[in-house]
């Protein structure tokens, strides 16, 4: 890391201050990215399955005064993941809530032992007391709100309770939360519409509603089919795992297993009749199986193997679920082609 900083090489006169990989060669953009990552927000590692082709920038501004303590970053890149570890804690002198919003494509955040799923538009809460991992399997590109944690403290009673909790950005108060924060960009923060103070009373009102006791109860009737296309969604990406459980789900995407159940039993949007996780399950992996029996490219395939990638171990169970659920055998199926 050269002496003088990274952020005075890249500062821009409305006082925003700039990090890009575009500064050095491609061979060094993954390791310049980790020192910006460092001395724009904390220590932390980063790694990225892209590390030959990186390409990223990080924007930050104060917004108000340094004593109102509230920073807004804006980050853009390619796929990677971040690890919030024990020891970069150990070695921080100061520390913060914060509060993510990404918008274009789904990721993962995990801290305290909960892990979240997150769709587009959602926001979540993390403490870099403790560590966490970002999970950023297609961009990074995100809002990052740096947030004094005396002053989340102050708007949230139970601030640890809502570590790595998924804000859904689809209805109720964390809808209002998410398009908040998604219009406090570095640009916004540099030259503020309103006073910075009244942004951040907001900011925190916002906070308080969207996490709040009786949330859930309040945001019901617009969530309940947001959640059931997230169950159903989240089911359907890892039907290919055998042996898989509403329980892992469930616990993938931060909810309980009631709340799952009771979500599908329900009428959907399109109103298509309620169904259970095992029958959902079930038809997405025949559908994948009735695409690969229906391309000759999988010919090569035993049906085992066929079955053991949609899930189902047992070759014979698999037979049997075609005849029932296709109206033939995987060979009779590859015939009819």
């Amino acid at each position: 890391m050269p002496t003088q900083s990274l952020a005075e090489a890249h500062r821009s006169p409305a006082a925003i201050e700039r990090w890009s990989t575009d500064a050095v060669p491609p061979a060094q953009r993954l390791d310049y990215w980790v020192g910006a990552v460092c001395e724009g927000f904390l220590e932390m590692e980063v790694t990225s399955p892209q590390a030959r082709h990186f390409d990223a920038m990080l924007e930050s501004a104060p917004l108000g005064t340094p004593e109102l303590g509230i920073g807004v970053n804006r980050v853009r890149g390619s796929a990677q993941d971040v690890y919030r570890t024990r020891r970069a804690i150990e070695r921080s002198r100061s520390n913060f809530y914060y509060l993510l919003c990404k918008t274009d494509s789904a990721w993962s955040v995990e801290q305290e032992g909960r892990s979240a799923r997150m769709l587009p538009g959602d926001a979540v809460l993390v403490d870099s007391r403790r560590s966490y991992a970002f999970h950023f399997v297609q961009s990074a590109d995100t809002v990052s709100l740096e947030l004094p944690t005396a002053w989340v403290e102050s708007w949230l009673p139970d601030a640890p309770g809502q570590l790595a909790c998924r804000i859904d950005g689809s209805a109720g108060w964390g809808s209002v939360l998410s398009r908040f924060v998604q219009q406090l960009t570095p640009e916004a923060a540099g030259a503020p519409p309103l006073p910075p103070r009244l942004l951040a009373d907001q900011l925190g009102g916002l906070l308080a509603l969207a996490t709040g006791p009786g949330v859930a109860a309040a945001v019901e009737p617009g969530a309940r089919a947001a959640l059931r296309r997230r169950v159903l969604e989240a089911t359907r990406e890892r039907h290919a795992e055998p042996g898989l459980t509403a329980e892992a789900v469930a616990r993938e995407l931060g909810i309980s297993q009631r709340s799952l159940h009771r979500c599908l039993a329900e009428r959907g949007e399109g109103g298509e009749g309620g169904t259970t996780f095992a029958t959902a399950l079930l038809g997405f992996r025949m559908q994948a199986a009735r695409r690969m029996l229906g391309d000759a490219r999988f010919d090569r395939l035993a049906v085992a193997e066929i079955g053991f990638r949609v899930g189902l171990r047992d070759a014979s169970h698999f037979v049997r679920l075609c005849r029932q659920q296709l109206g033939a055998t995987p060979g009779a199926l590859r015939r009819l082609r």
